[in-house]
């Protein structure tokens, strides 16, 4: 794990009903893998009426981000990601607390030989992904194949958050809070790989608009500060669910010339390849965040 902490679980009563919600996702990361993908799409069905204002953000970002849709189409796929959802929270707890050894049958890697490429003379390298259902368990599946660290937001929750760090402990190289810029670009300098996601609308931290689906998108630059300070080169990371079970994790080449002195156009690079990923699999995109709540001119979409 990256950086000192204190690696004492919090078992005060206040804690207790946390450890309670975290003993059941426990438990149900054993269930069998075909019974959690059912009902996965059966507690997503659950949570499209559960969550009204998380369902009213996703469809007005499908209407934003698919014009050309019927209401109808929009309407199907606002289901499809629900149902999503639901089973990338079973992901989410094997990920953390489970075995994987079901989801390693038909995984397809492919582009490996770009990071190795991307790694020579001992570069590090960020790897760029987006915020997809599958992230966890497909950033786990990889790990299989190369030492990723990862940068990531803390739970506000600390039994959480320590089960959560104990549980990514298992398989990534390091992990490191989103603030601790000068561990990751260190991790980076060493010729580490960096998995990292800056597609979400940040509340703080430099930051451009850009596009993405033809929105003007308010998004980090991170990708191009981490890059300039580092040295690393970035390539993009693409993984998704198949309708088969089975996942595909797919890495691109290096991008050329990858970071420039526009900061700008860089992001606006990074914006565009998470775009490409997220129209190959809309529904596992994670529509339910309030991407274009901040505006150009001061207004939101929302």
């Amino acid at each position: 794990m990256a950086g000192p902490h204190d690696d004492t679980p919090p078992l005060g009563p206040r804690h207790w009903p946390a450890w309670l919600g975290i003993g059941a996702m426990a438990l149900l990361a054993r269930l069998p893998w075909p019974v959690q993908r059912a009902l996965g799409r059966t507690i997503g069905r659950l949570l499209r009426r559960a969550l009204p204002a998380r369902r009213r953000v996703a469809a007005r970002n499908l209407e934003l981000c698919f014009p050309e849709l019927s209401a109808d189409a929009r309407e199907a796929l606002l289901r499809r990601h629900f149902e999503a959802i639901g089973i990338g929270l079973f992901e989410f707890a094997r990920a953390w607390w489970g075995s994987v050894e079901p989801l390693r049958r038909g995984l397809v890697v492919e582009g490996l030989e770009h990071m190795e490429a991307a790694r020579a003379g001992g570069r590090g390298v960020i790897v760029v992904s987006g915020h997809f259902t599958t992230l966890e368990v497909c950033g786990r599946l990889m790990c299989d194949h190369a030492p990723l660290a990862g940068m990531y937001r803390p739970h506000a929750q600390p039994a959480m958050e320590w089960a959560v760090r104990r549980g990514r402990a298992r398989y990534a190289a390091a992990m490191f809070p989103k603030q601790d810029l000068r561990g990751s670009v260190r991790h980076l300098k060493r010729g580490g790989l960096l998995w990292y996601a800056p597609d979400q609308d940040p509340s703080r931290g430099e930051s451009v608009y850009v596009p993405f689906f033809g929105q003007p998108a308010h998004s980090l630059t991170s990708t191009h500060q981490l890059a300039r300070m580092s040295g690393a080169s970035v390539l993009f990371y693409q993984h998704a669910r198949r309708e088969d079970g089975g996942y595909t994790l797919r890495l691109f080449p290096a991008s050329e010339g990858y970071p420039t002195s526009d900061a700008t156009a860089d992001t606006a690079e990074v914006m565009a390849a998470i775009e490409t990923m997220a129209r190959a699999a809309p529904e596992q995109y994670l529509w339910i965040h309030r991407r274009f709540k901040r505006r150009p001119d001061g207004s939101s979409a929302y």
